[in-house]
């Protein structure tokens, strides 16, 4: 297990999202067990709607929340001094709502802002949650995709902002080190499920759970054929703690789960699992892709270097993501 001790301080962005929230619930669980937490400083946008609408996950005494946007180096903690950061602020859930060239300059100048704090502030270790996307398209004869293939996205693509911008991200990362002797490492981030998972926006899993609770039937968009895997949001932030105190610096470890899923099939485990007489619905039966499209990630590198493996099956993370939701629909709206 990755402990660190009282007298660290974690610089946290990204802390309002899926992986923050992951990570918050770890530190708490952590707590309750009798395991040391560290400091954590918690940057968000708007601090006091998150403590509204969460007022359990900021009741800590090692948390502090800090209100501002790392797009704006102004509004950063630059007095306060960090053992750690624990870089995981990029859009991906409203990310489809912003342009190519948002997208890009969110990740790139916020990526910069926050290794230039890194170095101001004294920081011992840098985490920064990138992409699977920075490999491009992953061709058919992988199965599983290694940190050393190095494939990149068409940067010609503006449809490609996201991947490209996190690999550039991972450079700036790669020149801080070698500039300020900053320890960075990469966490390459697959697909993910759990409790905190938005059900209603782009997240297939999400989507395949929201209709089997309250739809007609469960839609997928396409022929079922693309190939997916997906790591639980508990072993998500057993990872990234990970990475940030064990991995080595100036190196990249994929972060998901290596057990393959057709979305078909996963469609077919949601209905099994959740609503067992509804209906799975295929909107395409024709394969558009003209071959297989996989996103599933070797792991072998973590698993070698850092004993670090999938501990909480995918059907166990599709029951708590299920259960989940609906004890959210059946609290009352203030």
């Amino acid at each position: 297990m990755a402990e660190m001790d009282t007298q660290d301080h974690i610089l946290l962005t990204g802390g309002t999202g899926f992986f923050g929230k992951a990570l918050l619930r770890h530190w708490a669980a952590q707590e309750q067990d009798g395991h040391s937490v560290p400091h954590v400083t918690l940057l968000s946008r708007d601090p006091d709607r998150f403590a509204s609408q969460y007022p359990t996950l900021v009741a800590h005494p090692w948390l502090r929340m800090h209100r501002g946007d790392i797009s704006d180096s102004r509004s950063l903690p630059v007095g306060s001094s960090f053992s750690h950061i624990l870089h995981a602020a990029a859009d991906s859930t409203l990310g489809p709502q912003l342009t190519p060239l948002q997208r890009y300059d969110q990740i790139v100048n916020g990526t910069r802002n926050l290794l230039d704090l890194a170095v101001v502030c004294g920081a011992q270790r840098f985490l920064l949650t990138s992409s699977g996307a920075v490999y491009g398209v992953q061709p058919p004869h992988l199965d599983q995709i290694p940190e050393d293939w190095n494939g990149i996205p068409d940067p010609l693509n503006p449809a490609n902002a996201y991947g490209v911008a996190k690999r550039a991200a991972e450079h700036l990362c790669a020149l801080y080190g070698q500039t300020h002797g900053l320890q960075t490492v990469i966490a390459r981030c697959f697909a993910f499920v759990g409790p905190d998972l938005p059900l209603d926006v782009h997240f297939a899993i999400g989507n395949f759970i929201r209709d089997a609770l309250w739809r007609d039937e469960i839609t997928v968009s396409g022929d079922g054929s693309p190939l997916r895997s997906y790591l639980d949001q508990h072993d998500l932030a057993h990872w990234l703690m990970t990475l940030l105190v064990q991995g080595k610096g100036g190196q990249a470890y994929n972060v998901g789960s290596d057990e393959a899923i057709s979305v078909g099939a996963l469609a077919h485990l949601v209905r099994d699992l959740v609503a067992p007489n509804k209906r799975v619905c295929i909107r395409s039966a024709v394969n558009g892709n003209h071959g297989r499209n996989i996103y599933v990630p070797s792991i072998q590198k973590a698993r070698n270097e850092l004993g670090l493996d999938v501990s909480v099956s995918l059907a166990e993370a599709i029951r708590a993501t299920a259960d989940a939701a609906i004890r959210r629909a059946s609290q009352p709206t203030i």
